[in-house]
Formats: structure tokens, sequence, C-alpha cells
């Protein structure tokens, strides 16, 4: 996907051109670098104000990693995001601290990102004071307001993330989130540790959100039963890359790429034991340490032909608006 292709779109508020982030693996008695993991590589995508964008893939892949790339939580290695047309990595520390208001994240585990220390009204507050919004009395009343509009009640303020449940700790985090009144929010895998019946009140949760505040979300998940429930559009990372782009139901419906189709075969189907159809890949996915040449996935692929081990495939437009990394059709 080229830079041509992502620029200029006004409903367009997130853009990512061409994003790279290697972490180094250091060896030896001076701990050198000795090589670089490709955790994300030359990754591209825009996304449009007021929808949700899944990002879907096995674990490993670079979906957390590409989260927190775009938020400047992690430094990258190269390439550009644009929020709202303003160049998030060439931001200075105080532009930086003024964009976190508007762009803010889910974390997975709830509990690990809440002080044990500190009662929840005290880390949702914690935003407010950094950024100097309201007075002390304003600031109590707003965490007040969010907790209800996130289904707890004000006097759970006064309680430690231990007296929780799981469902709550997500819905403190998602408060915790919605506080600053952003307009853009990374949900990284915000429900795979709950139980379903759980899943689906958060998801809920956070669609009504989305509707009444206009929030735009990047959804992280490796469960494409939720994508599907919660996304407009949806793609697909496989060890770094980019391999598809689309529309939901056109996703669903026509998947284009070997890796999606063996994602979407793994989807259970009820009242069935056994799913026809299923697409096995063999062996393991490949160390980002040492990404095999040409396509990423040749090595698993059931379709894979001599030219896929040779020269990487284009991440190009196959039909409208659905965008293919694959030189089989």
């Amino acid at each position: 996907m080229s830079e041509l292709t992502l620029e200029g779109h006004s409903p367009d508020l997130v853009v990512v051109n061409h994003l790279k982030k290697y972490f180094p693996v250091p060896g030896g008695l001076l701990r050198r670098t000795i090589g670089w993991v490709k955790a994300v590589d030359d990754v591209s995508f825009v996304v449009q104000r007021g929808e949700t964008l899944g990002l879907v893939g096995e674990s490993g892949c670079g979906k957390t990693t590409v989260g927190r790339t775009i938020l400047r939580l992690i430094s990258s290695t190269g390439g550009t995001v644009l929020f709202n047309g303003q160049d998030v990595f060439s931001l200075p520390p105080e532009g930086l601290k003024t964009l976190r208001c508007n762009m803010q994240i889910i974390f997975q585990d709830p509990y690990a990102s809440l002080d044990p220390r500190l009662p929840i009204g005290e880390s949702i507050m914690e935003g407010l004071r950094i950024h100097r919004i309201g007075t002390p009395a304003d600031r109590v009343d707003l965490v007040i307001s969010t907790l209800k509009r996130v289904g707890l009640e004000d006097y759970h303020a006064r309680r430690y993330p231990h007296e929780f449940s799981g469902g709550q700790r997500q819905r403190i985090g998602i408060a915790r989130a919605l506080v600053l009144n952003p307009s853009f929010i990374v949900c990284d895998e915000p429900v795979s540790a709950l139980d379903v019946s759980i899943q689906s009140q958060v998801l809920n949760l956070l669609k009504e959100l989305q509707e009444d505040l206009g929030l735009t979300y990047l959804f992280i998940a490796h469960n494409l039963s939720v994508v599907e429930h919660i996304s407009n559009r949806v793609a697909v990372m496989y060890l770094g890359k980019m391999v598809e782009l689309a529309e939901r139901e056109e996703l669903f419906r026509n998947a284009m790429h070997p890796y999606t189709q063996a994602l979407m075969s793994a989807i259970p189907v009820p009242g069935r034991r056994v799913k026809s159809g299923r697409i096995i890949l063999k062996g393991d996915v490949p160390s980002p340490l040492n990404p095999p040449g040409g396509c990423r996935f040749h090595p698993r692929c059931p379709r894979a032909e001599e030219i896929c081990s040779k020269q990487e495939p284009e991440f190009c437009e196959k039909s409208k608006d659905h965008w293919v990394a694959c030189w089989v059709d």
C-alpha cells in the first residue's frame, strides 16, 4: 500500500505508513546486538473516524506492538504515524503530552495495569491530574460520572483493584481511558481474559460508548468471532506483515489470503462437533528473528508456488477496498 494511496483522505483519523519496529537481540560478553526481531515490518493502513478497525492474527504476529508503537509507548524503527494530520513521531514532549489526551489504550490485563496500592478512583483521576484538567472537585465529579458510564457505582471509587472481578476491572480500564475524553482508543485484546458471558457485556459497552461519544477504535484480538461482532473493517497480520484488509462482511464472505482462510476455517460452528473444510496449517510460525524470504507465509501455505519463496508479494488492492499480499489469485 503506497503513501499516495493513504494520504489525502479526509475521513481518516490515523494514517500509518511503512511502520517498522525491530527489537535488538544482544549476545556475547559485551552484549552487543547480534540480530533484530522484526516484530513489525513495513505495515501501512488507515483508521477512519468513528470506525472500529479489527487487527487480528496469531500470538506473536506483532498486533500489540503495532498498537503501542502508534501511541508512541514504544519508539519506532521506521515509518510514520499521522494522527489528525499531526506526525506523532516528530512531536516534542509538550506536544506529545497534549496529544495523549486524544489517544488512549485499554490494556489486555486490567489488573496488571492498575496500581494495587491505589483506590481505583485515584487511578482513574491520575490522568486528570497530569493534564491539569479541572479543579479537584471537578475531577472527583468527572471520575464518578465516568464510573457510572461504564456500569459501576460511585462507592466503587474507594475500593482497591483486588476487590473487583475481571469484568469489573476491565470496566475500570475503560473508564481510565475514557476520562480524558479521547477520540481514538487502542483496545489491546480487552476481552481475551474474560468469560464468554462477560465478553459480550464489555463488547456491547464499547459499542455503546462509540455511538454516544463518536469514538474510533483499533481493536486488537485473536478471536475472529469477537472481531466480527465489533469491527467495521478487519486487517490480518502474519509475522509482522499485513496480509489482508477489507470490510468486515467482505472479508468473512470472501477471504482471499490462504492465512485468512485458515483462520476463518477455525471459527467454531454451533451444533457441529467437527467443522467441515477445516484448514490445518503445517509447521510452526517462523521466528521473527530470521523470517523466511519471499512471502513469510509460504513455508506453511497449502497453495504456495515457486515465486512465493523468492519474491515478496506487494500489498495491493485486489478488488474494491479489499487489499491482499499474495501471489496466488
